[in-house]
């Protein structure tokens, strides 16, 4: 060969090496296109540091500029850039680092590792290589920005060797790629293909990229910005692109974070939640950039599934990333950036809730279905408790919300739990039999409607000093003792010596027609105003959390009931005077197995109706006949 022109072999392990690079490395082929545009940028980022520091440029006049060409008869594409350019000795040492970049250490890592190369090979530098992946061969012509280097021309095929030239025509500065399309890889040399990779990856490059004469990349990377100089429309249109929303977003949290670790955040709080529980589960996360380069679309580690309504895009320039840059290295760098981007959303949350409680409502409305899910979020479990909302008793309506915080301020003297319960709506839940003993002594309650929110409580367990108890649960002892509500409605007159003891022999008489099915039939002293009620023995799982448990077709163990009985209410002490004329009438193995079925039925653990309806269906065919009597008698 000429003195200007010098051929190189690759060795058999470069070979080897080139062969993974094209084979394994990625997982989409577009990626390459990605690879030789951040390159440019690299190259125009570099010149244009040169030209601040006063050095002499060739060409200075030069637009920093990237353009992309492509030739479907040829199947040829270029991609050039008026950047710093290359000697022929950084050629050797830039596009030749594959070469010199201690392959035989490569290879040696890849045979000892049980993973697939994305997880090593992030520290030989070899991007542009993944070019080989859709070219048959490629040419690099590069002038640099030196006035006296010469420009220099490299090509290769991939296989066996490559070659470097000197060039003696003039070039201006700046380096071009020429990539000769594989076969099987005519699709990179259509506009609209091309198109789309460039707005997906590189949408946001801060030097203009052309796609022929047509700039493509017209959005700008808002959040590398200042605050100050951005207007909400700009974040409006941002969001818009970036989402495909056709609304506005709810809130807007842009972070600019210099230490210990630099990064910039533009996220998003959609007004209308796009969330089906339980469903498309996987599309969510945040778009990872360095550099204004997409790493990752819909990174899932950057914040919490439980944040997962949030949108946007985080990006860092201190992020240390695989060759493919498509698999982040396991390092303290990125968690540290996820844990701060957690942070700022949760405190945006917290200002949000203490200094505009509407704005709030209005979020926790729309999202809470999802925020919920953040009870397993230990690291943040403090500030996730503060942002719980719930209905309670307190409330005038099913709209209104309250905080733990909230709750714990209105506690009554002496009170040490948080008392629950779930139910299907305000109006069910107020009908609750097991809620009398709380509203006679004015001891709040938060009602729950979804079976995730009995899930949060139990899973978090306590707020500050204050366990969470389900009313069924509840212990009596410490109830007796926070004393009645001032006014009360007017008493029962009490059981005479002898109906008490009628009553207890009654109470036995139930429990011998319920048999095991219940642990004990007892005298309650929680009723005021229905017959009875089931109480759990165990107050560590209520019974709507047990019934959620079965419909996940989980054990949660046999449950031990207690029947609670009113002896105050005028059905029970009808049965006592019934039991005193006849301890045997059917009429009290009816009641007591309708009073059964209806306390099952309230606590939603009824399995079969059918009994329960044939025994209601006869007391009112009975009820019926007595009333016709009365009517009779009375004319």
């Amino acid at each position: 060969m000429s003195e200007t022109k010098h051929k190189y072999k690759f060795k058999a392990e470069i070979k080897q090496l080139l062969d993974i690079l094209v084979h394994s490395l990625y997982t989409s082929r577009e990626i390459f296109l990605r690879e030789l545009i951040s390159n440019a940028s690299d190259a125009l980022d570099k010149v244009r540091f040169e030209s601040t520091k006063g050095t002499e440029i060739a060409d200075k006049d030069l637009p920093l500029e990237i353009h992309i060409d492509f030739d479907e008869k040829k199947n040829l594409l270029t991609v050039s850039d008026t950047g710093i350019g290359m000697t022929k000795d950084e050629l050797v040492k830039n596009i030749g680092t594959i070469a010199k970049s201690g392959t035989a250490e490569f290879l040696k890592k890849l045979a000892e590792s049980k993973e697939d190369a994305t997880n090593i090979i992030g520290k030989f530098g070899v991007g542009f290589y993944s070019v080989f992946m859709v070219a048959k061969e490629v040419v690099i012509k590069t002038k640099s920005f030196k006035p006296d280097e010469p420009a220099c021309l490299w090509r290769s095929d991939g296989s066996g060797s490559f070659e470097i030239e000197v060039l003696d025509k003039k070039i201006k500065r700046g380096t071009s790629i020429e990539v000769h399309l594989k076969d099987d890889a005519k699709e990179f040399a259509e506009k609209y293909r091309l198109e789309s990779i460039i707005k997906k990856h590189s949408n946001f490059i801060s030097f203009p990229i052309f796609l022929g004469k047509e700039r493509i990349n017209t959005i700008a990377a808002i959040w590398r910005e200042p605050k100050t100089s951005i207007k909400k429309e700009q974040y409006v249109e941002f969001y818009k692109f970036l989402t495909y929303d056709t609304e506005e977003p709810m809130f807007i949290i842009h972070k600019s974070v210099d230490a210990p670790i630099q990064f910039n955040a533009l996220m998003f709080i959609p007004k209308k939640s796009d969330e089906f529980f339980w469903m498309d589960r996987e599309n969510y996360g945040l778009d990872l950039y360095v550099k204004r380069v997409l790493i990752q679309h819909k990174n899932k580690d950057l914040l919490p599934e439980y944040l997962s309504f949030v949108k946007g895009v985080v990006d860092s320039e201190d992020l240390p990333l695989n060759i493919s840059r498509e698999t982040l290295q396991e390092n303290t760098i990125f968690h540290k950036i996820s844990s701060s981007v957690t942070n700022h959303v949760l405190s945006f949350l917290l200002d949000k809730a203490k200094n505009n409680p509407e704005e709030y409502t209005a979020f926790w409305k729309e999202h809470a279905k999802v925020f919920r899910l953040g009870y397993m979020d230990f690291t943040n479990l403090e500030k996730y408790q503060e942002l719980l909302r719930f209905n309670s008793s307190f409330n005038k309506d099913e709209n209104e919300l309250t905080s733990l915080a909230d709750y714990v301020s209105r506690m009554k003297e002496g009170q040490k739990e948080i008392y629950y319960v779930l139910g299907s709506s305000r109006a069910a839940i107020e009908t609750d039999p097991h809620l009398e003993i709380f509203k006679k002594k004015g001891v709040e309650v938060l009602y729950l409607y979804d079976p995730t929110e009995e899930l949060v409580l139990s899973s978090i367990r306590k707020y500050k000093d204050y366990d969470f108890k389900s009313v069924d649960t509840a212990d009596l002892k410490k109830l007796e003792e926070l004393g009645d509500k001032t006014e009360e409605k007017e008493k029962t007159e009490e059981l005479s010596k002898d109906d008490r003891k009628h009553f207890s022999s009654l109470l036995s008489k139930m429990k011998k027609i319920l048999g095991d099915r219940v642990k004990d039939v007892v005298e309650s002293k929680r009723l005021s105003d229905s017959p009875a009620c089931l109480v759990n023995t165990d107050d560590t799982i209520s019974a709507s959390m047990r019934k959620l448990l079965k419909l996940a077709n989980q054990d949660a163990g046999k449950q031990e009931q207690i029947l609670e009985i009113n002896p105050d209410h005028k059905l029970v002490r009808n049965l006592i005077e019934i039991f005193k004329k006849n301890p045997d009438d059917d009429y009290i193995v009816n009641v007591t197995e309708q009073l059964y079925g209806s306390a099952l039925l309230l606590e939603g653990m009824l399995e079969d109706p059918h009994l329960l309806v044939a025994k209601m269906n006869e007391l009112l065919e009975k009820s019926s006949d007595w009333y016709l009597k009365q009517k009779d008698t009375s004319q």
